[in-house]
This record gives structure tokens, sequence and C-alpha cells, in this order.
């Protein structure tokens, strides 16, 4: 029986150790939690972080794994593509997806190779990062270097911001690094979102969304994504041929990559995100909805190098959305309430917490509460909807 290792067994990384559970493969799953949901679908655990990749590639090691995965997992994506390259395994350049892991490895890879970026320059202490400030023009964003969901992201007009906006970076940060970049001001409404697959070094499937956010209570954690994407076909075109050229500079070889781009006022294209895994928020569940694309299938057999993974769709006039269940005060979960017909929209969901629990502020994405798959009749049922949503749901706290 062929082996497969999972690093990270939360509840939105169950959908690939089930997978592999179903077409018959012995899943190993390693994760630093020794509550995590995802041990009880898998025929192994291991307590160990998926960050510490010498005790994971000693594990890997004894138990003869034939592939690995880093399921919708950033931090460990590295670890993923090390093991993968000790061992031999179907996997992407360590050096690579160290790059497309960092921040600041990103934006200097981006400025080195000639793409569009912001002013960025990261800094370990806030004296060091102080001294610099005269280099930018405000607004800048402050954002913690490795970290996912927008945790500890901040955008800040003035000096007098910068210090809390450091702080609140630099604890979210587990190598303790914070990036300082100018505002890009977007030419569109939604950030452009979604997951890519590559396959054979090739870009093969691009599914792209649009990304939606909560402005009354964090306007950079995502509380969403909608299709269909709201750009045009040219401008489509320009992120396909953009990320191709990312792919073929760091030899990526294969597997799912999370994206976030825009286009500014100037109608330039900005590499945001390119996180060398699937996204979180289950967005490879909402793209097989529209498409029947498998990403969770594709993911797996790519690291068990299987390549027959079918890309191949029929585009069709349909609205769908996910919506992240999420609170903006703190307290004990009553209920979760669905109202004026918004019921009739939701065709899944997924809920995290139980009545009862302890509730905390949405700040990033691990706050959620739950998620949501709506399908919609119209454009304007979704656009209507996706914005209005504090309409149709309450999150009753005591």
């Amino acid at each position: 029986m062929k082996k497969i290792m999972f690093l990270g067994g939360s509840t939105q990384q169950i959908p690939a150790i089930k997978y592999a559970k179903e077409q018959g493969y012995y899943t190993i799953l390693c994760d630093y939690l020794a509550d995590n949901p995802g041990q009880n679908y898998s025929d192994e655990f291991h307590c160990v972080s998926t960050t510490d990749k010498e005790s994971i590639l000693e594990v890997a090691k004894k138990k003869n794994i034939d592939g690995i995965v880093a399921y919708a997992s950033d931090p460990a994506a590295p670890t993923a593509a090390y093991i993968g390259n000790k061992l031999n395994l179907p996997s992407n350049p360590y050096e690579s997806v160290l790059i497309l892991s960092k921040k600041d490895l990103f934006r200097r890879f981006l400025k080195e190779h000639g793409f569009n970026c912001p002013r960025a320059e990261s800094f370990r202490t806030i004296e060091e990062a102080k001294n610099s400030m005269h280099k930018f023009q405000f607004p800048i964003m402050v954002k913690p270097t490795d970290s996912s969901g927008s945790k500890g992201v901040s955008r800040i007009d003035s000096n007098e911001e910068f210090e809390s906006a450091f702080e609140l970076a630099i604890s979210n940060s587990r190598e303790k690094r914070v990036i300082v970049e100018e505002y890009i001001e977007m030419a569109h409404e939604y950030m452009i979102g979604g997951d890519i697959f590559v396959i054979d070094r090739k870009l093969e499937f691009c599914g792209f969304l649009n990304c939606h956010r909560d402005k009354q209570v964090n306007p950079y954690v995502p509380i969403g994504k909608s299709f269909p994407l709201l750009i045009t076909e040219e401008q489509i075109d320009i992120v396909r041929n953009e990320l191709q050229k990312v792919i073929d500079l760091l030899k990526i070889k294969m597997g799912a990559l999370n994206i976030e781009v825009m286009f500014d006022k100037n109608g330039k294209l900005y590499i945001i995100e390119m996180g060398p895994r699937n996204g979180g928020n289950m967005i490879p569940d909402l793209l097989e909805m529209i498409t029947g694309v498998n990403l969770v299938k594709g993911t797996v057999e790519a690291a068990m190098g299987n390549h027959d993974f079918n890309i191949i769709y029929e585009q069709k006039e349909r609205y769908y959305s996910t919506y992240v269940l999420h609170s903006a005060e703190e307290g004990k979960l009553v209920d979760i309430v669905f109202k004026n017909g918004i019921d009739k929209n939701i065709v899944n969901q997924v809920i995290y917490q139980e009545k009862g629990s302890e509730i905390e502020i949405f700040n990033g994405a691990n706050k959620a509460l739950g998620i949501i798959f709506l399908k919609y009749g119209s454009l304007e049922e979704l656009k209507n909807k996706m914005k209005n949503m504090n309409q149709y749901i309450n999150i009753l706290l005591k």
C-alpha cells in the first residue's frame, strides 16, 4: 500500500486526507496540535510541528512515504518541498517554495525579474523600520512576512499609526519579521484571487474568483469568494501570462498555487500573493462546484506522481459564492440564524464552532465560525446579497 504524509490536520485540511483514504492510500498525519480533527480520518498520527523540517524528515524516512502534501498550509509548504527534494519525491524546488512563502523574498524576486512591484522593505526591529520610513509614501501596508489569512495586516496613513501596526504585524510573525510596502490603489471593485494548477510546468487550470472583504470588521481579511470574475478577458489573459512567467522562472513543476492579483489605476498588474498551496476557506470546494474540476484530487495525485488529472471543463453561466461566517464582537456563541430567505441560496455549509464556544473578533481567517456555499439566480442577486449579508445572517452571542 502506498503511503502519503499530510502536514496539518485542521478542519479545512480534512478533505485531502479523506480523498487519499478513499483511494486506498495509507495516510500519515503530522500536526503540532494533539487535538487536531484530522487525526480522526488518518491511519496514523504524529504530534510533530509541520515547520520542524528535520523532525518531519525523520518520520518520513522511517515510514518510507511515497508522497507528501501541505494542503492549504503556508507554514508547512516549505517543509513539504524540503522533504520531497530530500527523498526524491514529486515536489517543487525548495528554494522556489520558500520564495513564494515569504512576502519579503517574493517582493525581492518580483523586483529583480522586472514584474510590477510596490516599494517594499522588511525589518526585524521597529527602530530599524522607523529609520527607513522616509523612503515610503503614505498610505503604506504593514504585514508579517510569513503569515496567512491576512493575520496582522494593517494599512496606515501616518507615522503616528506605525508603531501599533508594526507591533501587530510582528506579533503575528513566526520569524518575527515585518514587511512595509506602499499601498496600491486597485482599479476594480474586488481583488482577483483563487487557485491555479500546474502540470509539467504549465499553467493548466485557472480558477480565478472575486475576493470579498468586510470593511466594517477588517478590510484585509477575506470573507468570501464569488464567481463569475468581474474583469475583462484581456485582463484575464494578462494575469495568466504573468503567472506563467513566475512559474517558469521558479521552475514550478506541479500542483496548486493560491493567488491574489490586482490591476492599478494605470492598468498595471501586481501579483500580491502566489502561495505554494491550495487556498484556504474551502476554495477548491467552490471551484469544483463551478467547474467540476477536483483540485483536492489533483493535489493528492500530483504528490503521488500521477499526472492524468483531468482539468477540462465547460464554462457555464453560473453564479456562486462562499461566505465566511464571522463576528465583529466576542462572546459565547448562542446561535447562527439565517433569515430573509437566504437559506434558499445555501447549497452547503460547514460550521466550525459549536453553540457555547468562545468566539473572537474576526481579525484573521483563523477566527472564522464556518463557511457557507451559495448559489444565485443572477449576478445582480449575487452582488447585492454579498454586499449586504448582515441582513441575512445573525451571529447571536452572549
